[in-house]
């Protein structure tokens, strides 16, 4: 027969069972405290690798928008500031399809790093550049004012010139006076009697004045002289000059010597069978008409 346990025993087993469970529950909570320690430190850990990961972003943004705003200005160094920023952007690709694991931020970080002083060192070259375009543009448009005022002061000087020029050409111009026309009845004897009468009229005398011009040229001066009568029919030689696109009947020309000084000119044209009216006398220096008169015969 099984001895029956001693209450003493039975005690001491019992104790030796509590001082297991305690030990026991003693490692589950430190266990459980454990990893809730290892999870809290990852959850820490996590947050600080986004918020890393979100700096590397916001560092390369920057340097992107450097180079965006540096190429919109056109300036030499555009393709070597493309260039660069396809490499920022390809970066920041890298970057967003990371898993955010300590090493690759690490390997990102120094690139990002290494592409930031770049972009640094080429904004300084920028900004060089564009102050070296500043004083460029300031001696250009320094430049374009002074010929602005030099062409000011040439069309000036042309408009001076052209306004001499037409003045001169103007006041060289022969002035032709006093134009006067006679009939008369040419005697047998050579004595020419002045008459109003159209029946009695053989000779129609012309004269006119060529003023005293000391600008004008000297020379030889040539004048056509056109008679019209009453039924618009020319008188004299009814030869016809051709000056550019005009034509010009005349009865006589005129040819003077003149040397700057007043000179008269008087010349005969005969004439036979004219009728009465109003005759009509002009005078021509080539196509242009500079002087004019009329006489009636009865």
């Amino acid at each position: 027969m099984e001895q029956p346990v001693s209450k003493e025993k039975q005690s001491n087993s019992n104790s030796s069972l509590k001082a297991i469970i305690a030990v026991l529950a003693l490692l589950l909570i430190g266990s459980l405290g454990y990893m809730y320690k290892l999870s809290t430190d990852n959850k820490e850990t996590i947050n600080v690798l986004e918020t890393e990961k979100s700096a590397v972003m916001k560092d390369l943004e920057a340097s992107k928008a450097s180079l965006d705003e540096a190429i919109a200005n056109n300036t030499s160094m555009s393709e070597e500031l493309i260039a660069e920023r396809d490499k920022v952007q390809k970066l920041m690709e890298e970057v967003e399809k990371s898993k955010g694991d300590a090493q690759s931020l690490a390997k990102y970080k120094a690139e990002a790093a290494k592409l930031r002083e770049k972009v640094a060192a080429l904004m300084k070259d920028v900004e060089v550049l564009k102050q070296e375009n500043s004083k460029l543009t300031t001696k250009i448009d320094s430049t374009n004012v002074v010929l602005a005022d030099s062409r000011r002061a040439n069309d000036t000087l042309v408009s001076k010139n052209d306004y001499l020029a037409k003045t001169v050409e103007k006041g060289s111009k022969l002035s032709v006076l006093n134009l006067q026309t006679t009939a008369v009845k040419q005697k047998s004897s050579g004595k020419q009697v002045e008459t109003d009468k159209a029946s009695r009229a053989d000779v129609l005398k012309v004269s006119f004045m060529i003023a005293e011009n000391q600008i004008a040229k000297s020379g030889d001066k040539t004048y056509y002289v056109q008679i019209i009568d009453s039924k618009n029919n020319v008188l004299g030689d009814k030869k016809t000059e051709t000056f550019g696109d005009k034509t010009l009947t005349y009865s006589f020309i005129s040819t003077v010597k003149y040397e700057n000084k007043t000179v008269k000119v008087e010349k005969d044209l005969p004439v036979s069978n004219i009728t009465e009216g109003t005759y009509f006398v002009y005078i021509f220096d080539k196509a242009e008409l500079v002087s004019k008169s009329s006489f009636i015969l009865k």
